[in-house]
């Protein structure tokens, strides 16, 4: 099995591109935002019980392609209308909460390895640009490859200008080397889903990390290494991190009874809303 530490080639340009969610945060960074848009008066509680509850499902399973397009289509209407300096001014106030607590360690001292090897580092996300670039600035990225939703007068249609998925990753991970004369044979992918195996066919050195059980399945057949993250730490900035706290069985379990919980006091809000109304 290849070594999981990317040694140095300083021969051949190359670079390392990552996936974003569960890959190298431990939620879906679309879904992060849900309370700060809540207390901006930007969606109602239950929207914010839909995503805790989307949350939910996608770090048990991962999302399949059905999942994907569906939750495309959910994010999609939910922003229309939005005003996106209000977005970006949002994220970047909350960044710091949200997110900087959920990067893990392992996936940080990968992306410094490969800084310190040379290569550029490149984060590859379906989520929306005006999420995945303030995180790719936080985690040192050079460069980010995201979903751009259509805008007009500074407010989202709810339509898509270039999305991010599958093979249209692969694609756009293929331009940007033509364009900055990467080499991918010796280049680096990591992600967590099988709808990511486009992007990971495409380089030299592919890795899963945490994968659903699809690309567990694809990793298997092609001998790509299979990578566990499960310390996350806070993040003050690239390449300076607090100090992690140990994780343990006890803890893990008592996080999924939480979760757990937090799903039942969701069906709980969502039957009473829809009582109410009757």
């Amino acid at each position: 099995m290849e070594n999981a530490h990317p040694a140095q080639e300083p021969s051949r340009r190359a670079a390392a591109f990552f996936d974003l969610d569960k890959t190298v945060i431990a939620k879906s960074s679309a879904l992060a935002f849900s309370r700060p848009f809540y207390r901006s008066g930007l969606i109602n509680r239950r929207s914010v019980l839909k995503s805790a509850y989307a949350q939910f499902v996608f770090l048990l399973g991962g999302a399949d392609h059905d999942q994907m397009e569906k939750m495309r289509d959910y994010l999609c209407g939910l922003v229309r209308g939005w005003n996106v300096q209000q977005v970006r001014e949002i994220v970047g106030e909350t960044l710091h909460d949200l997110i900087a607590p959920i990067v893990y360690d392992e996936a940080a001292s990968l992306i410094e390895e490969h800084r310190r090897a040379g290569r550029e580092v490149v984060i590859v996300s379906s989520s929306g640009s005006e999420v995945v670039e303030p995180i790719g600035e936080l985690l040192g990225a050079d460069r980010v490859i995201a979903t751009r939703l259509v805008v007009e007068n500074g407010h989202y249609t709810g339509d898509v200008d270039y999305y991010a998925y599958g093979e249209t990753k692969a694609e756009a991970v293929r331009g940007l080397a033509a364009s900055e004369g990467y080499d991918l044979a010796a280049s680096y992918a990591y992600s967590d889903s099988v709808t990511d195996v486009p992007l990971l066919s495409a380089v030299g050195h592919p890795h899963a990390v945490n994968p659903d059980r699809g690309l567990r399945k694809e990793a298997a057949s092609h001998g790509w290494p299979v990578l566990s993250f499960d310390r996350p730490v806070r993040l003050a900035g690239p390449g300076r991190r607090l100090p992690v706290r140990p994780s343990s069985p006890a803890g893990a379990a008592v996080a999924l009874a939480g979760a757990a919980a937090a799903v039942g006091l969701t069906w709980w809000l969502l039957r009473r809303t829809r009582s109410d109304r009757a």
